[in-house]
């Protein structure tokens, strides 16, 4: 059974992902919002939290240290520290991630990799103390990873925090429970800005449905909304 996931994200009401490009407003500024977004997070109470290659590159600024010599690792998965109490997911089908150590902000790291990620990357990651998964398939089955997430690491809820494209994938892959949003009073209105989901030319029409749960009135004129994602009827 995969894990309850909640897309927990920040924007504006034009959808923009980019608070630093925001306009400013006499209700708040962008810490106040983002304190907020923070509170939320935690009364979301997720044991995990899941970003894209990205979004997680930004955080790790890490280069990569291959190995010296030869190398064994193990495939099609490894855990580091099964007895964790909080993740931090990374999806990085291309290997393309590097660490410091096995943890950010205290969460252990978990990165999902694509079938071809070489040993030597995978080394990489076993020596830093992170844990993996490889995908056995081209198309990465991000259900099953889930999955043996709950299974081998007792991850049952996890927050899904971007970027765009990782959001939209899992919500068309119908790996998504629920949709929640802090909208602060700001607007980006760049042409062709990233927003908060996004998926390729056809977008998510015929893929979800969205059902109000809640709408509360949060301070510095910001708005906290949440959505039941639903499969189409």
């Amino acid at each position: 059974m995969k894990p309850h996931v909640i897309c927990l994200m920040i924007t504006s009401p034009d959808g923009s992902l980019h608070p630093s490009r925001w306009t400013k407003s006499p209700d708040g500024e962008r810490s106040d919002w983002t304190a907020l977004y923070e509170k939320i997070h935690a009364q979301h109470a997720g044991n995990a939290w899941m970003v894209g290659r990205v979004t997680m590159a930004e955080m790790s600024k890490a280069e990569a240290h291959p190995p010296a010599g030869a190398v064994e690792v193990q495939r099609p998965h490894h855990f580091a520290r099964p007895g964790a109490s909080s993740f931090a997911i990374a999806l990085d089908p291309g290997g393309k991630l590097h660490f410091q150590g096995d943890e950010l902000f205290g969460d252990h790291i978990v990165v999902l990799l694509g079938p071809d990620v070489p040993d030597r990357h995978l080394a990489e990651l076993a020596g830093d103390g992170v844990s993996y998964i490889v995908s056995d398939t081209k198309e990465m089955d991000l259900g099953a990873m889930l999955a043996l997430l709950a299974q081998e690491l007792g991850i049952t809820r996890i927050l899904l925090e971007g970027g765009a494209s990782v959001n939209g994938s899992m919500l068309a892959a119908g790996l998504v429970d629920e949709i929640s949003l802090v909208i602060a009073p700001a607007l980006e209105g760049r042409v062709n800005s990233d927003r908060v989901i996004a998926f390729g030319e056809e977008g998510l029409a015929g893929k979800v449905e969205l059902s109000l749960m809640s709408c509360d009135v949060l301070d510095h004129g910001a708005i906290h909304v949440r959505y039941a994602v639903k499969a189409p009827r």
